[in-house]
């Protein structure tokens, strides 16, 4: 690794040269076996929560799908393996005690989700910048990452101050844990207990979102993905919003996902009174944030680490992420949606914000104005430090061809190109 006064180049994502504590960590993974199967999963579930009931049953055949996915990526370390059965194991808890709660507390779904504002946009977008900086706005809902992971506790825990949360707790020591595996995350993707996180989270209760997609090369379910219609799914999301809202206000949300910019019709049907803001940036820069930081972890997850194939992979995904919105987003009403230039919000966030709360009717008081402010403060662009990246040299990609491959959206929306 090279680095040069704010800036990191990370010069061994072909060939990873591991750090003694990463080491340790793959080592400590050798030869760990688990069983991807639907059984396993949901079994290791009940055993988790003492709780047996997992509402409607379609879930089973994409979880199905998901195991069988996942056991076809021959590449695939232990660790990643092992990561991978635990994601599926918490989300069957949480669906377990999502249809727990509502067992014992019907009128979570007589709950009404009211002009929410939600971010759609490419990963390394600004999305997430964005979804934080108004989640600063105290009078909206948002989901942390620390909830995210767990939105409903375990009954058994008598509800205290936030730093009491035993799942506040545990994603911290997590958290920490990670920044030592793998300290230059923080540099791309900061997921800190108190981040603003995506509702793609929740989504996965029912176990049908492109999230695999960034923990594995599963081509089966990305496949079986698209085939389905998603709007069940989305529904089965709001649910989980609202018993968390039911759980701790306030009411209304600000959410986020870049899985929404090609579910855009299913996202305004299942949310018809939203505010849509739709964030664009150079797809060239997505990509190569967006490679760089999965060519990263893979050092980790992956037994050969193969960055063209990422390229490859994610040029492509981009690309269809991208038509879907050049196709559908005039499904959007134009009175309660927005397109954010990237260029524009770099410039002056906090006016971007603004014109968004125009569109959603909400004022732009002092205390808002103040809260946000407070926040850009703390949180100066390249905190960290800003990775360096090179699509010609990790990767073998022209830049300039790969952005003629996107000329589509160029036409369709002014965005600058990046160098």
């Amino acid at each position: 690794m090279i680095e040069r006064v704010n800036d990191i180049r990370i010069d061994d994502l072909g060939a990873p040269v591991l750090t003694p504590m990463q080491k340790m960590v793959v080592e400590s993974f050798a030869g760990a076996e688990v069983e991807l199967s639907e059984d396993a999963v949901l079994t290791e579930a009940r055993t988790r929560t003492g709780l047996s009931e997992f509402g409607p049953e379609d879930f089973r055949e994409r979880l199905a799908v998901w195991c069988r996915a996942v056991d076809e990526d021959a590449e695939l370390g232990p660790m990643g393996r092992v990561r991978f059965f635990g994601d599926m194991v918490r989300y069957a808890s949480n669906r377990l005690r999502f249809h727990d709660v509502l067992r014992r507390h019907p009128e979570i779904l007589d709950l009404e989700i009211r002009t929410p504002i939600i971010i759609a946009g490419l990963p390394r977008s600004g999305t997430t910048h964005l979804l934080n900086l108004i989640a600063a706005d105290s009078r909206l809902r948002s989901l942390p990452y620390w909830e995210s992971l767990e939105p409903i506790p375990d009954p058994s825990h008598v509800p205290g101050r936030k730093a009491e949360d035993p799942r506040y707790l545990k994603c911290t020591a997590e958290h920490q844990m990670l920044g030592q595996v793998a300290p230059l995350l923080k540099n791309m993707h900061d997921l800190a207990p108190d981040h603003v996180h995506e509702e793609i989270e929740v989504a996965n209760l029912d176990f049908s979102s492109y999230q695999p997609e960034w923990l594995a090369v599963v081509p089966r379910w990305r496949d079986y993905y698209y085939a389905h219609d998603q709007r069940p799914h989305y529904e089965y999301m709001k649910n989980v919003l609202k018993a968390l809202q039911w759980m701790r206000g306030p009411d209304r949300w600000v959410l986020k996902s870049p899985q929404h910019l090609e579910q855009l019709g299913p996202l305004i049907e299942t949310f018809p009174d939203a505010t849509v803001a739709i964030t664009h940036r150079d797809p060239v820069s997505v990509v190569a944030s967006a490679i760089t930081m999965l060519t990263y972890g893979d050092r980790l997850r992956r037994t050969r680490v193969d960055p063209p194939a990422v390229a490859a992979y994610w040029i492509d995904r981009v690309e269809r992420l991208l038509r879907a919105c050049v196709r559908d987003r005039e499904l959007l009403p134009e009175s309660r949606s927005i397109d954010v230039l990237f260029h524009e919000f770099m410039a002056d966030d906090v006016a971007m914000v603004e014109r968004i709360y125009e569109v959603a009717g909400i004022e732009m008081n002092g205390d808002a104005r103040s809260a946000l402010e407070r926040y850009m403060a703390a949180n100066p662009r390249g905190k960290h430090g800003r990775i360096v990246y090179d699509l010609p040299g990790d990767f073998g990609v022209d830049p300039e061809l790969l952005r003629k491959r996107f000329d589509f959206y160029y036409e369709r929306f002014p965005i600058k190109a990046e160098r």
